[in-house]
């Protein structure tokens, strides 16, 4: 089983910082999804990629990883980049 590690990515539809902290480890598909004759909804029967597992900090979600079997990649964090401006820039 393949998976990735990453960290929770800030809602751009709100300015709250709330969960950034949390480490998400999250299963890759196993297969690719197919639409379905009748319905025309897409699915797989992969039910693996349902699962996305919380954790406190990276190592711990390694840890996990390494303890079950599961090879994990690491997808690192982008460095936050703040746009400092002032209300009268928008008047320059």
């Amino acid at each position: 089983m393949a998976a990735k590690i990453y960290q929770r990515p800030k809602n751009a539809m709100s300015s709250g910082k709330a969960r950034l902290d949390e480490w998400i480890l999250e299963f890759e598909p196993a297969e690719a999804r197919v639409p379905d004759p009748l319905m025309g909804w897409t699915g797989s029967g992969d039910t693996q990629v349902q699962v996305k597992l919380t954790f406190p900090d990276c190592d711990t979600a390694q840890d996990y990883a390494r303890r079950h079997g599961i090879d994990a990649q690491v997808i690192p964090t982008p460095p936050r980049k703040l746009k400092l401006q002032a209300y009268a820039d928008n008047f320059r």
